[in-house]
């Protein structure tokens, strides 16, 4: 039998990290690792982590504590002084939720990680359908950071960094993540709230239509149900 190859997987708790380790584990054996970076909802996204990781039976995880971007600021997730926006899913402009320079952040502990444990490749659930908002998930930035990875690694370390549902829409990640059978009800995606989802942020926006256009019920809980 041919060994599985490594992959550090990048895991939010959210439906698009949750869907994209299921899409790694197929070919790869899973080393699951979490960021706390001071977030709203820090402690419910670290519950999902766990949650998600025990569906999977995965031993090999990181969680690790990011205390620098709360220092920074200027996002909403991190700054309580600023305020979470409601949806708007025509919006072009950059959001008050977008964490500076977060994903390269991320992605430079997932590769430290990788190196040290010998993975093969790095997985994030990045999505282009974000990346209006979001300039670090531009399909550009991560062949970028590729390419950093590989001139700031050992001449041994083969690293690559996997986007699986960077092309996806959310309609299709949901239909993608049903035939995976993801976990979504172990998933949590909502920027403000940790008992009910709000169902009205940006995120929580995004999900309910991807759910409703996909022709699925959204299993978690929400304090309101807008129609997207």
């Amino acid at each position: 039998m041919i060994k599985k190859k490594t992959a550090v997987v990048a895991l939010s708790g959210g439906m698009d990290s949750c869907v994209t380790a299921a899409i790694a584990s197929k070919d790869y054996n899973l080393a699951l690792i979490h960021i706390n970076y001071g977030q709203r909802t820090e402690e419910r996204e670290l519950k999902s982590f766990h949650d998600i990781s025990d569906f999977y039976g995965i031993e090999k995880k990181l969680v690790i504590d990011f205390t620098h971007f709360k220092k920074i600021g200027g996002s909403s997730l991190t700054d309580k002084n600023i305020k979470i926006s409601q949806a708007n899913l025509e919006n072009q402009n950059i959001p008050s939720s977008y964490v500076p320079f977060r994903n390269a952040n991320i992605l430079s502990a997932c590769v430290s990680w990788a190196e040290v444990i010998e993975a093969q490749a790095v997985f994030i659930g990045a999505v282009y359908e974000d990346s209006s908002g979001y300039p670090d998930c531009r399909p550009e930035f991560f062949e970028s950071f590729e390419n950093a990875v590989n001139n700031g690694t050992k001449p041994t370390t083969e690293l690559k960094i996997i986007t699986p549902i960077i092309n996806m829409s959310k309609k299709e990640i949901v239909l993608k993540g049903f035939e995976l059978n993801a976990p979504f009800q172990l998933t949590w995606s909502c920027y403000q709230n940790e008992d009910e989802a709000c169902g009205v942020c940006d995120s929580c926006a995004l999900r309910l239509r991807g759910f409703k256009q996909a022709g699925k019920e959204d299993p978690i809980k929400y304090k309101t149900r807008p129609v997207y």
